[in-house]
């Protein structure tokens, strides 16, 4: 089978918060824990190289000797929050901090709770499908359940893109009341950034756009984050009718055409009411 992660290639290019080091000018040594600090600047360089770093790389763009990094890394490794991998002993992340960060209600797992109305979505659709939360102003990937099509579009667990500028993002954004979407607004000034022309980098085209998407129900992405991918969402709410995250399906346009928009939206809201149905049992 051919794969192409569109999502993952571009969005990782335009992500301008990744930096390739440690921010500099920090004093970590005079913080209350100077390996506490240190600890966590390591975890966040690691986030920046998912392809992985060796203990002499991370030591090179942190500033932190080798020894301390090496003890760092390997306390890591043990307490489940990064791996090595066996071919090149690169250290990676492990999915550990998206566990502790994903959602729960009371003893229950959004991820969890997700997972069968996932799969029925991407096996209904034959498209990749993702489950989303907002973390930091930014969509995270929770789950994927990538499509059976033999040319397909997907992203990687743990991505983050902006929230404007795909349909889960919208989806949530539209779900907010006005205190929360204002302080979202906040600093980020009339015009967002554009990805591609299809982008809705004016907050009055934002704004229409959101007003549509609580009329209609479901939010869609007309190659606004990625030329050529499309994509419906839907959010999904607790019990208290609070967003928690957003179901999504993603493919090429010359598949999920504007008239099969309907279509999969409903598709997408049968999921999201699913899985609600599930987190408030």
């Amino acid at each position: 089978m051919t794969e192409f992660l569109f999502e993952s290639i571009v969005y990782y290019t335009m992500k301008s918060s990744v930096t390739d080091s440690i921010e500099a000018g920090i004093d970590y040594d005079s913080m209350p824990s100077p390996t506490g600090a240190k600890t966590l600047a390591l975890l966040d360089l690691l986030s920046h190289h998912p392809e992985g770093l060796s203990a002499s790389e991370a030591s090179r763009r942190s500033g932190f000797t080798q020894n301390l990094v090496f003890r760092i890394l390997k306390t890591l490794v043990q307490m489940g929050f990064a791996v090595q991998r066996e071919d090149n002993k690169l250290y990676t992340l492990s999915q550990r901090l998206l566990e502790l960060s994903a959602p729960r209600l009371g003893e229950k797992s959004l991820a969890l709770c997700s997972h069968e109305a996932l799969r029925e979505l991407r096996d209904a659709t034959g498209e990749t499908v993702q489950l989303i939360m907002e973390a930091d102003g930014k969509t995270l990937v929770l789950e994927q359940f990538r499509g059976t099509h033999a040319l397909q579009v997907s992203g990687e667990v743990g991505m983050r893109v902006p929230l404007y500028s795909c349909a889960p993002g919208k989806a949530i954004l539209a779900s907010w009341n006005e205190e929360r979407l204002s302080e979202w607004y906040r600093g980020r000034g009339k015009t967002l950034k554009s990805f591609t022309p299809t982008t809705l980098c004016r907050r009055e085209d934002l704004e229409k756009e959101l007003k549509t998407i609580r009329l209609q129900g479901y939010a869609v992405d007309r190659a606004e984050g990625v030329e050529g991918i499309h994509c419906v969402a839907v959010v999904i709410r607790d019990v208290y009718e609070q967003p928690v995250g957003a179901i999504t399906v993603m493919a090429p346009a010359a598949r999920l055409t504007e008239t099969e928009f309907p279509e999969f939206a409903s598709l997408c809201q049968k999921a999201a009411r699913n899985i609600e149905t599930r987190l408030r049992a």
